[in-house]
């Protein structure tokens, strides 16, 4: 506080350079120009804390005098303190301490503190306050999940306790520090059997019941069972020739146990030794006194109250378990991200939806997304829905839950004639939503239509949604002519018709939809691209009013069902109309608050605060643990997965419908635009044949093949 203080005080009141030579000073320099002033004025300050001897004497400087003001009277209220504490030390302010189930709001703001308010540099999300901080959003289960051992981490230490003995010298001091060991965990072992027989030719290993006993601790086991008659002879050495108490001789057996299972319950330890269940937990809370054993519920699926854990193995097993959290936590490469993406898009061969009712489901997760028109049913929805079918997205807009049109246009397009309608961007939009899309692009000036465009435009005007049949009657003009009118207003976002076949028609040319012999042979269905079946032609109705709150909160919740993950830099893949983001970033940490949407750094290498579903948190993870299978994944530049030069380095690829990008495990390796093939990894002459081919091939339903 006082260094942040000290820099703005020095600075206006001119006692630091602002320029030097013409130029502005860098921000790092002033930093230094102001340690150094300070040093020079306030040594004590930046002296360390171990050479200063006494009070810090503060000298009487105006700019230190004012730097102390601004530090006690501004950023904090000292005189309001020093009421607070008269009226403490005069009994007028009662102190009443309360057990409650939250923190008081001045716990919470010491609880809730950012990470950088700490000493250390654990992330927030291990830090112990934020257990405290959602118990109480938390039911019983979810409370006792908190704190909870790693599965994978107890079964990596166990595997590390247990010896692996490849020698007769290396199992006897296994059975040294293990005590004994049974026949049946002998008989795991492969080795050990042939082993254990040479070790008792040489009489340094005995059995005792189903127990096997090095030499060194047959003293503990006949304190034990002083009656128990060994199988075999052993020298014991004299240095372990020791008299043992019983209890004594309990706790040692169960000490080397618990060094060598890790996290065991007493009932085990008890039935492998043969001695009550008493002897041993008297054992095991001797060893919990002394401070080497730990008891708790380690693995609560077994469905065991009560374990216990060697603590040396204990705080392994936290390590562990803390480091793969720690690596959870970490933000993912750009890579894991758009294989991430691949799968939430469901743009991979196992993640395709199937069926009728995909469409919905796919173009609620691409709403108000711009692209080219001719990419929609033979790019962007075969690469999501298996065996599409384009009969499926007529019946969603025919049924009027789904409306396609054009959002936003150019100044340059209101000046030309005719526009091509095939590159024009067109988005799917839920009927209902129209307006509120629609409310975030500017409105254009009056667009300088051709007359036949006039024409048609003006009869739509005046009698409203019409067939094609009717429009060509009413406005005495040629069906082809009626046809570029139209194809002309659709790509000014003026007119669109109730079906997607009428958007389909105009893709395709007149001569081509006429069905042909060969047509008639294969039963090619040409009616999907009459004129005749596209329905009704009405003019599109926009908002007129300014975007509200709620609807900037719709982006943003449609963005996150797009992406998974929204951040500033995958924005550039968007429309330009959308709200700033400045305006969207308020309305995530407002989801962000009421706990819908987790906010942290999920991707690395971006700047900016980042925002994600809670639904898409595990998936990333789950994304980066994925192996890599050398699988590629072709797709249209046109797709919203064309993220070259976004996600990735290097020059943006055009989002034209004929240009490609090939994916190989999340990196792009080639791309195919202009007619030309260029590669962006290094690949042998195979793995480049095979890339063309799986760039260069389409996925377009035989009944589209004329849109391609």
């Amino acid at each position: 506080m006082f260094t942040t203080r000290w820099r703005w005080d020095a600075s206006i009141a001119l006692a630091l350079p602002r320029f030097r030579g013409g130029k502005k000073v860098p921000p790092a320099l002033a930093r230094m120009n102001a340690e150094d002033l300070l040093a020079s004025v306030f040594p004590d300050q930046v002296a360390c804390g171990e050479n200063i001897t006494g009070d810090i004497v503060v000298p009487d400087h105006p700019l230190v005098r004012q730097t102390v003001r601004d530090c006690l009277e501004e950023a904090m209220d000292v005189e309001g303190f020093e009421r607070l504490l008269h009226a403490l030390i005069e009994n007028r302010i009662r102190i009443a301490a309360r057990d409650l189930t939250e923190p008081s709001p001045l716990a919470l703001e010491v609880l809730s503190a950012r990470p950088y308010a700490y000493l250390d540099d654990a992330p927030l999300e291990e830090r112990r306050t934020q257990a405290v901080m959602s118990r109480r959003w938390m039911d019983p289960e979810s409370a006792a999940d908190i704190g909870k051992l790693d599965p994978e981490a107890i079964a990596r230490v166990r595997s590390e306790a247990w010896p692996e003995a490849a020698s007769a010298d290396e199992l006897h001091d296994a059975l040294c520090w293990l005590t004994f060991l049974t026949e049946e965990e002998v008989q795991r072992e492969a080795a050990w059997p042939a082993l254990v027989q040479d070790l008792i030719t040489q009489r340094r290993v005995t059995r005792i019941g189903h127990l096997l006993i090095a030499a060194e601790r047959v003293p503990l086991l006949q304190a034990v069972f002083p009656e128990a008659v060994f199988d075999s002879d052993v020298i014991v050495p004299g240095s372990s020739a020791k008299e043992w108490a019983r209890d004594e001789a309990i706790r040692e057996i169960v000490r080397g146990r618990l060094e060598g299972l890790g996290p065991t319950n007493a009932g085990a330890i008890s039935m492998s030794l043969g001695v009550d269940l008493a002897d041993v937990d008297a054992g095991l809370l001797a060893l919990e006194a002394e401070g080497s054993a730990m008891r708790g519920n380690f693995e609560p699926d077994l469905g065991i109250p009560v374990q216990w854990c060697d603590r040396r193995l204990l705080a392994r097993v936290h390590r562990y378990t803390v480091k793969r959290l720690r690596a959870e936590i970490e933000p993912v490469q750009a890579r894991d991200f758009l294989r991430f993406l691949f799968d939430w898009q469901r743009v991979t061969p196992t993640a395709r939806m199937q069926g009728p009712d995909a469409v919905p489901a796919v173009l609620g997760q691409l709403e108000g997304f711009d692209t080219p028109a001719s990419a929609w049913e033979t790019e962007v929805l075969p690469a999501r829905i298996a065996e599409y079918d384009p009969a499926w997205l007529d019946e969603q807009c025919l049924a009027g839950r789904i409306v396609w049109t054009r959002l936003a246009t150019r100044a340059g397009d209101t000046e030309r004639g005719a526009a091509p309608v095939r590159s024009t961007p067109i988005a799917l939009l839920a009927r209902r939503n129209v307006r509120l899309w629609s409310s975030f692009v500017e409105r254009p000036e009056t667009p300088q239509l051709t007359p036949k465009a006039q024409e048609v435009a003006a009869f739509i005007q005046t009698h409203g949604a019409s067939f094609f049949d009717e429009i060509v009657e009413g406005a005495k003009l040629l069906p082809t002519q009626i046809e570029e009118a139209l194809a002309e207003l659709v790509a000014l976002g003026i007119v669109n018709s109730d079906s997607f076949g009428g958007l389909r028609a105009l893709l395709v040319p007149a001569d081509r939809r006429r069905p042909t012999a060969r047509d008639a042979r294969r039963k090619r269905r040409i009616a999907i691209f009459g004129m005749q079946d596209a329905g009704r032609w009405a003019l599109v109705r926009k908002g007129v009013e300014p975007a509200a709150g709620e609807d900037i909160e719709h982006v943003c919740r449609t963005l996150l069902r797009r992406w998974g993950v929204v951040f500033w830099k995958l924005l550039e893949r968007e429309a330009d109309w959308l709200p700033p983001w400045r305006q969207m970033l308020m309305c995530f940490r407002r989801l962000e608050a009421r706990g819908e949407i987790r906010g942290g750094r999920f991707v690395a290498g971006f700047s900016g605060e980042q925002f994600a579903l809670p639904d898409a948190v595990g998936l990333l993870r789950d994304a980066r643990r994925k192996p890599n299978d050398g699988e590629f994944l072709s797709l249209s530049a046109a797709d919203p997965l064309n993220l070259v030069g976004i996600m990735t380095p290097g020059a943006r690829l055009p989002s034209l419908t004929g240009n490609r990008v090939l994916y190989k495990d999340g990196v792009p390796v080639a791309v195919y635009a202009g007619g030309e093939v260029s590669f962006l990894e290094v690949l042998d002459e195979k793995e480049q044949w095979q890339a063309r081919n799986a760039l260069l091939r389409r996925q377009v339903p035989g009944v589209l093949a004329d849109l391609a």
